[in-house]
C-alpha cells in the first residue's frame, strides 16, 4: 500500500476537535503536511497551548482514524506543539530584567507614587531602561500622572506568546490595571482577582530588556504585596515615608515586612517625602511643616541609608496633576529626583556586590 499526503487529511477530517467543534483540518491544527517514509506517518497538530483539556483524547483519536481509515498497519507519530508558549515560571517572569525595586510606604498619603514616577523618570534620564508597573490595583495613579489615561495597551505577538504591549511615555515602559478599568468606578474585586491582575502585567507583557523595573506598590501590606514576593525576586525596597510620628510607625512596619527571614528583601534605604515646605516666592525658606528629620533619624536607627529628603513644592503637586512629573525638568524639585535616582543606583549596585540575589518567597499549599 503507497501512502500519501491527503489519505491521511482525509483521516485527519474526520476528528472533530471540541474547543472549535469542527474538525482538526477546518481547525488549522495540522501545521505542516503529513511527512511519509513508507508505511511511518508523522503528524503535527497545533494546540491554542500546553493546558489544552483535549489534547491527549484528541491525539488518541487523530490516532485511530489513521488507522481506522487508511490502514491498521500504519506506524503513526503525532507531535502536539502549541500556539502560546506557557507562561515563565515565578521568580523568571522577566529574564531581560536585571534590577526590580519596590517602592513602598506604610501608609497612603504619603507621596509614595509621586516618589515612584519620578524616581523612574529620573533613572531613565541618567541613561537606564526603565519600566514602571502601577502595582495599586485598587488605587492606581500611574495613568494620571503620566496623562496617558486614554491609553489602551493592545497584544503583541513575541516568541510563540501573545503579550501586552506596555504604554511608553517619557521613554519609560508603563502599565497599570488603570488602562483596563473605567477610571470612575470603583474596583470591587476580591484579593484572588486582584492578584491575577497583577501576575497578568508583570508576566504577560512585553517588558522586554531593563536595566530597573519600578514597582509602585499599594500602601500598607496586603495581598499585593504578598502577590509580588511570590512572583519576583526583587531586589531591593525604598520606603517612603513623612517626617511624622504616625507615618513613621507605619513605615517601620514596611521594613519589617520586607526584612522577615521568609522575605529577605534588601532594605535599599529611606525617603523622606515632605520633608519640609518651601513656598515659591521664597525659595531659599524651609518650613518643617510635619515635623524635622524623623525619616533621617529612623534611618539612622535601622541602619539603613537615607537616600532623599524631598521638599514639599506647590509644583510637584500640579506637574504630576498636568502629567508632567517635576524629575522632567532641572529645577530644585528636579534635581533633587535626580539625586535620589543616583543614589538608588550607587545603593542597587553596592547591594548587588556584596549580596546574594534575592529569591522569591515560596508558597505552601
Amino acid at each position: 500500500m503507497t501512502l500519501y499526503p491527503k489519505l491521511i487529511m482525509d483521516a485527519l477530517a474526520t476528528v472533530m476537535y471540541p474547543g472549535t467543534k469542527k474538525n482538526l483540518v477546518e481547525s488549522g491544527m495540522v501545521a505542516d503536511q503529513p511527512a511519509i517514509n513508507g508505511m511511518k506517518v508523522k503528524v503535527i497538530l497545533e494546540f491554542p497551548r500546553d493546558t489544552d483539556p483535549f489534547l491527549k483524547s484528541t491525539v488518541k483519536a487523530a490516532e485511530a482514524a489513521i488507522h481506522y481509515h487508511v490502514s491498521k498497519d500504519v506506524e503513526v507519530e503525532i507531535v502536539t506543539e502549541f500556539k502560546s508558549k506557557p507562561r515563565p515560571e515565578a521568580g523568571h517572569m522577566l529574564p531581560g530584567v536585571k534590577n526590580i525595586i519596590a517602592v513602598s510606604s506604610g501608609k497612603g498619603g504619603v507621596g509614595k507614587s509621586t516618589v515612584a514616577a519620578n524616581l523612574a523618570i529620573a533613572l531613565a534620564r541618567l541613561g537606564y531602561k526603565v519600566g514602571l508597573l502601577d502595582a495599586d490595583i485598587f488605587g492606581p495613579s500611574v495613568p494620571k500622572m503620566f496623562q496617558v489615561e486614554d491609553a489602551r495597551p493592545y497584544a503583541v505577538h513575541v516568541d510563540g506568546r501573545d503579550l501586552i504591549e506596555p504604554i511608553e511615555k517619557y521613554g519609560i515602559k508603563l502599565l497599570s490595571i488603570g488602562f483596563f478599568v473605567n477610571p470612575e468606578t470603583a474596583t470591587l474585586w476580591r484579593g484572588g482577582m486582584a492578584s491575577n491582575a497583577l501576575k497578568q502585567l508583570i508576566a504577560d507583557a512585553d517588558w522586554g530588556d531593563l536595566d530597573y523595573f519600578v514597582l509602585d506598590t499599594p500602601p500598607g501590606t496586603s495581598d499585593i504585596h504578598l502577590t509580588l514576593l511570590q512572583t519576583l525576586a526583587i531586589t531591593g525596597a525604598v520606603i517612603v515615608s513623612t517626617p511624622q510620628e504616625v507615618a513613621l510607625a507605619d513605615a517601620r512596619k514596611g521594613v519589617d515586612m520586607y526584612q522577615n527571614e521568609k522575605v529577605n528583601v534588601p532594605i535599599l534605604g529611606l525617603i523622606e517625602n515632605m520633608a519640609w515646605f518651601t513656598p515659591a516666592e521664597l525659595p531659599e525658606n524651609k518650613y518643617y511643616i510635619f515635623g524635622k528629620e524623623g525619616c533621617k533619624n529612623l534611618a539612622k536607627e535601622l541602619n539603613v541609608p537615607l537616600l532623599a529628603q524631598i521638599p514639599l513644592v506647590q509644583s510637584i503637586c500640579d506637574s504630576g496633576d498636568k502629567g508632567e512629573p517635576a524629575a522632567l525638568n532641572d529645577t530644585m524639585t528636579g534635581m533633587a529626583f535626580l539625586n535620589l535616582a543616583q543614589a538608588v543606583v550607587t545603593v542597587v549596585n553596592r547591594r548587588n556586590k556584596e549580596k546574594p540575589a534575592t529569591k522569591i518567597v515560596e508558597t505552601h499549599s
